[in-house]
């Protein structure tokens, strides 16, 4: 079809002509609303970004004698992982006699599954692999996965921490002098060159 046909077919149906491919021969053309056409590549741009960052693998290692404070760290990491839509490779490896005694690492690494379980899921069950225990973790879909609980505690310290910090405290001296007649003059309340003299 001829360009001025395109447009006028276009502009009678109350729609944009859009180039689709424009290194085709002949150029490829679709009559659509150029609005929709933007919105529909932007969601399409962000889900592939989304499967692009799914990819990412990070490693969380323990030990059968993991001390219950760092486990709870471990922990703390994973369900960061997990929020950021990462999947979690766990790996306990057992030292010397440790392998005569397997089932303490079991234990370790099914208390963390436990407390994760809001956020993921393993891919398969724990398995013993020469000297140590593997599984794979996985983010549940966001409308299923509970709320991060580390990203809202970091939220909530953050305020309190400008209310109470310095930079209030290197405000509030300037607030002082703001009762005198010379700052409603200016319609200033903190004019710094209002004691400067011409």
């Amino acid at each position: 079809m001829a360009l001025g046909d395109a447009l006028t077919l276009a502009r009678n149906s109350g729609v944009d002509l859009v180039e689709i491919a424009p290194n085709a021969v002949p150029p490829v053309c679709r009559i659509v609303d150029f609005g929709k056409y933007r919105y529909e590549q932007a969601k399409k741009e962000k889900d592939s970004r989304k499967h692009q960052h799914a990819n990412k693998v990070k490693e969380i290692q323990l030990s059968p004698k993991i001390d219950p404070h760092d486990l709870s760290v471990k922990t703390t990491h994973t369900i960061d992982f997990l929020c950021e839509d990462m999947k979690v490779k766990l790996t306990l490896k057992f030292r010397g006699r440790e392998m005569a005694h397997t089932e303490f690492g079991f234990q370790v690494v099914n208390k963390l599954i436990a407390d994760v379980t809001p956020f993921g899921h393993p891919d398969f069950p724990p398995k013993l692999i020469g000297r140590g225990i593997n599984v794979m973790l996985s983010p549940l879909p966001r409308a299923k996965r509970a709320k991060n609980p580390n990203q809202h505690e970091d939220d909530e310290p953050s305020a309190p921490a400008q209310t109470n910090g310095n930079k209030p405290a290197a405000s509030a001296p300037p607030k002082s002098p703001a009762p005198s007649a010379e700052p409603p003059a200016d319609g200033f309340a903190n004019n710094p060159f209002t004691n400067l003299e011409a």
